[in-house]
């Protein structure tokens, strides 16, 4: 039997192959999608029903037909290295498993003008979806400019979600709260605090938990010496001079990311202190330098690299949604499992006895 052309003007529609394959439009967008929660009876009728149409309702799905690739872009402006690594690891693995082509694109300067044009120029391009990893996570000049193309993202690492955004991040808050109680509990008292760059939403969810862990404790917040940091290792030496130059010197410091606990740990060895007899520091995101640097770095492991493929899975799913007329999973918020990395740069306030024996261990969800 010949089998049939497809209409003139697309009008052969999804709700078409749902009918005559006797199952929802859904269940076909996920057929068409590789969903794995079909049954195989249900995939054939859909798959069949796609044969005798001769359906492809967009080009991601007559991508996927041909076996070409979709094309979703990075952009990004991040100051660690060892972040943007780890991150773009977890991203090219993610587009190596759904068979999409990754493009990135750097956004150079931080101020709102800049960073609008960054996305302009790369969604005037041929990527389909962008993945945005911190700081341009937050940036509402990048959103608007993607809004206005059309174009869906994925927003990586955000303190919290965003309605109606698809994003995929860690709870900063939690996080930070077990960090700063690990510290308690090895008896500190006078723990200082070195900010993230404020146009981060992770910055402030990370403030919070050392807070709310402050406060929980019975301690007074004001006792504790604050400094402001950008997540740069020059922002991690100057805040760490400033704490640990003060006369009345905290015995921890709790950083917000790793680059700037590791500039902290540069700045005690300077001053001749020894890390962690002397002073305790510790850090957030697990990358590569926690482990670089010495004394290694008690952390917080947030999984970039995961993360980042979540953000491309997600994307090529929204992709293919809205082609397909269908909005179901566009801004979800997918919250991933971080862990306390205890490790030898944290240990008891200066003048106990005995330094407990190094563990690892998960918050409780």
């Amino acid at each position: 039997m010949e089998k049939p052309s497809r209409r003139s003007g697309g009008s052969i529609t999804v709700q078409d192959v749902a009918r005559s394959a006797g199952v929802s439009a859904m269940t076909v967008s996920r057929v068409v999608n590789g969903g794995a929660n079909v049954r195989q009876s249900t995939r054939e009728a859909v798959l069949a029903a796609i044969e005798r149409l001769n359906y492809w309702p967009n080009t991601a799905a007559r991508s996927l037909a041909a076996g070409e690739a979709a094309q979703i872009g990075l952009l990004y402006a991040n100051p660690s290295l060892a972040y943007l690594s780890n991150f773009l690891i977890g991203a090219l693995e993610g587009a190596r498993k759904v068979g999409c082509h990754l493009v990135l694109e750097p956004c150079e300067g931080d101020s709102a003008e800049e960073q609008a044009e960054g996305a302009r120029r790369f969604a005037s391009t041929a990527v389909q979806g962008v993945i945005l990893p911190p700081p341009l996570s937050d940036s509402v000049p990048v959103r608007d400019e993607l809004d206005a193309a059309g174009t869906p993202s994925v927003a990586v690492a955000v303190g919290v979600a965003q309605p109606g955004r698809a994003s995929v991040r860690v709870d900063d808050f939690a996080a930070a709260q077990a960090m700063t109680q690990h510290l308690i509990d090895l008896g500190h008292r006078r723990i200082g605090f070195v900010r993230g760059d404020p146009n981060n939403g992770s910055s402030a969810e990370r403030w919070r938990g050392f807070a709310a862990a402050i406060e929980a404790a019975g301690l007074d917040l004001a006792d504790m010496p604050v400094e402001q940091g950008y997540f740069t290792f020059r922002s991690g030496i100057d805040a760490g001079e400033k704490l640990i130059d003060r006369d009345d010197r905290p015995t921890a410091i709790f950083a917000s990311n790793d680059d700037m606990a590791a500039a902290a740990i540069s700045v005690a060895h300077r001053r001749g202190l020894h890390v962690p007899e002397d002073l305790s520091i510790v850090g957030f995101d697990d990358t590569s330098l926690a482990t670089t640097t010495w004394p290694e770095i008690t952390t917080i492991r947030q999984p970039i690299a995961a993360m980042a493929e979540a953000a491309v899975e997600m994307l090529l799913a929204e992709i293919r949604d809205r082609r397909m007329g269908q909005s179901e999973g566009a801004g979800e918020d997918r919250v991933l499992d971080h862990e306390l990395i205890v490790r030898e740069s944290s240990g008891p306030v200066p003048g106990a006895s005995d330094r407990p024996e190094m563990t690892r261990r998960r918050p409780a969800a």
